[in-house]
């Protein structure tokens, strides 16, 4: 199993009704070095303007951007090369982030390399420590900068730091 951490950036709260603007992913290793990163243009003339704010993109910007669909196809390469055909995806808000990644799969692609599972890093987290209200976020490297390649890495970080502190016998190759 090859765990990926992704995170994505949206123009609004639900795939079709709004965009996927930004996509990251990087397989998590110690080495963090295979990574995945694009930028979507959007699918609707939708979008709410303080969620496209955080993005750092103006909606110009965006209308530039990739193909969703090139995009959706790089990607799936990208996960099938790097995990050997067993991917597992994982994000620090999995509810958010797989409810955009297997819409667009599915939209662009009629399928998904992911099949019809994640994992919830923050779930994770709170599993490990026994208590629904404890947080992970103090044990990110990198700061949480909403571009979706470093928020993947630094959720990724957080993995390894969990593995390392506490010896979790956890295959990430």
């Amino acid at each position: 199993m090859s765990y990926i951490m992704v995170d994505i950036e949206a123009d609004g709260p639900i795939p079709g009704e709004y965009s996927m603007i930004a996509l990251g992913a990087v397989l998590v290793t110690p080495t963090l070095d295979k990574t995945f990163y694009a930028e979507l243009r959007p699918i609707s003339a939708r979008s709410v303007p303080q969620a496209l704010a955080v993005t750092g993109f103006t909606r110009e910007q965006t209308l530039a951007f990739e193909d969703p669909k090139a995009v959706m196809n790089r990607f799936e390469q990208w996960v099938l090369e790097v995990s050997e055909g067993r991917p597992h995806f994982i994000s620090d808000n999995n509810g958010f982030d797989w409810m955009f990644v297997c819409w667009y799969f599915h939209k662009f692609l009629e399928r998904n390399p992911f099949g019809h599972s994640s994992s919830n890093l923050g779930s994770i987290y709170k599993g490990l420590m026994g208590s629904v209200f404890s947080n992970f976020k103090h044990l990110r490297k990198r700061a949480h900068t909403h571009n979706a390649l470093d928020d993947a890495l630094g959720n990724a970080e957080v993995l390894l730091e969990l593995q390392d502190t506490l010896n979790l016998r956890i295959n990430l190759s």
